[in-house]
């Protein structure tokens, strides 16, 4: 596996329009609005990429030290990276065979009765386990997954967010404090400090675009951002 390259993940994300922009503001899931995105469908939804993306996963984990058994998509929005990220990953191993690694997938939604490797899982994570989410904004869906993984008693030894809106919650902490808080190790593929500047000299959605952009930032950022 290469090593880890975070310039060419940033070209990556820019050559895959994972970033846009939005003339009216939309509502994202956490509620808020805002006149941008980072929406990793278009990557997943292509065989080549997902698969290309789930190398950078990889490579970025081993970068950062993290022995894993399993990796683990919150669902829905990271199941088929997750999915096939292990899928790669296990094939890596020298002792690969029958029986040797799980592919674990979540429910969207926990059934109602049974045993939490049934309430939550298609496929309980087993092992070391990282936990991977697409987008994350104010963590809502990561930090009930997390709750669910402690329950069942899965091992949870990092969590991986292929983007960070580097937004605060409604209690002032970032994601990264919240699931820390929780006693896991947060890691960010990429940043939308990083990210948005990039997209904006690309793209040139126009000034009141950065100055809306720039607002939501001095509003829910974990720091301001300039565009201009």
């Amino acid at each position: 596996m290469n090593r880890y390259d975070q310039e060419e993940f940033n070209r990556f994300i820019e050559e895959n329009n994972v970033y846009g922009f939005f003339e009216d503001a939309i509502t994202l899931k956490s509620g808020r609005k805002s006149h941008f995105y980072a929406n990793w469908r278009n990557v997943v939804e292509d065989v080549w990429l997902t698969d290309r993306l789930a190398e950078f996963v990889i490579s970025f984990t081993e970068s950062h030290g993290l022995e894993v058994d399993t990796f683990y998509g919150v669902p829905e929005g990271a199941t088929k990276l997750g999915v096939i990220t292990q899928f790669k990953h296990a094939q890596q191993f020298e002792n690969y065979t029958k029986g040797s690694h799980i592919l674990a997938m979540g429910r969207a939604k926990p059934k109602d009765h049974g045993a939490p490797k049934d309430r939550y899982f298609v496929g309980m994570p087993q092992g070391n386990t990282v936990v991977i989410e697409d987008v994350t904004t104010t963590g809502g869906s990561l930090l009930k997954t997390l709750d669910g993984l402690v329950e069942a008693g899965v091992h949870v030894v990092g969590v991986i967010s292929l983007t960070n809106r580097m937004e605060k919650r409604d209690d002032g902490l970032s994601v990264k404090e919240a699931v820390e808080n929780k006693g896991f190790s947060f890691h960010s593929m990429s940043s939308s400090l990083d990210l948005l500047p990039i997209m904006y000299k690309k793209l040139q959605p126009g000034e009141h675009i950065a100055e809306a952009i720039e607002q939501e930032f001095g509003e829910y950022g974990v720091q301001e951002l300039s565009l201009r």
